[in-house]
C-alpha cells in the first residue's frame, strides 16, 4: 500500500521540489553567477550568522529533510535499493540541478547543499529499510 501511493506521489514532489529551488522561497535571478564550495565551513558561517533559529531550521534541516524521500526510490526503480547505486544517481542528479542554478542564476551552487541533500537521501533509504522490516504488511 505505501509503495503505491510512493509511486504515484513522487513524480508531483519531485516537480514541487524542482520549483522550490529554482523559484520558491522568494528567489530571483542574481547578478552573477554565485558559487560556494567550501565545504561545512559556509554553513557553519550561515548558522553563526543567522538572525534567527527559522532560518538556520529551513535552510539547513530543510535542506535535509526535503530528500530524505528519495531514499525510498528502490520502492518505485528496483535498482536504486541498492544504496551506492541511489547514492551515485542522486549526486550526479543534484550536481547537475545546482549547476543549473549557477548557470540560469537562479540560486548558488553550493557543495554544502550536495552534502546535505545527498544525507537526507541516506537517512530516508535507513527508513525504507526500517519501515521495510517493521511494517513489511503495510509496504506492499
Amino acid at each position: 500500500m505505501l509503495k503505491k501511493f510512493y509511486k504515484i506521489i513522487i513524480a508531483p514532489y519531485t516537480l514541487f521540489l524542482l520549483y522550490l529551488m529554482f523559484f520558491g522561497m522568494g528567489r530571483y535571478q542574481y547578478e552573477d553567477n554565485q558559487i560556494t564550495v567550501e565545504p561545512v565551513f559556509s554553513t557553519l558561517e550561515f548558522i553563526h550568522n543567522a538572525v534567527e533559529l527559522k532560518y538556520i531550521v529551513t535552510i539547513v534541516l530543510g535542506n535535509i529533510v526535503m530528500f530524505v524521500p528519495f531514499g525510498f526510490l528502490g520502492w518505485a526503480f528496483p535498482r536504486f535499493r541498492d544504496l551506492r547505486t541511489l547514492l551515485y544517481a542522486f549526486i550526479s542528479s543534484i550536481v547537475i540541478i545546482e549547476a543549473l542554478q549557477y548557470f540560469t542564476r537562479m540560486g548558488i551552487f553550493e557543495v554544502d547543499d550536495i552534502i546535505l541533500n545527498t544525507f537526507g537521501v541516506y537517512l530516508g533509504w535507513l527508513l525504507c529499510r526500517l519501515i521495510e522490516k517493521r511494517f513489511s504488511r503495510l509496504v506492499l
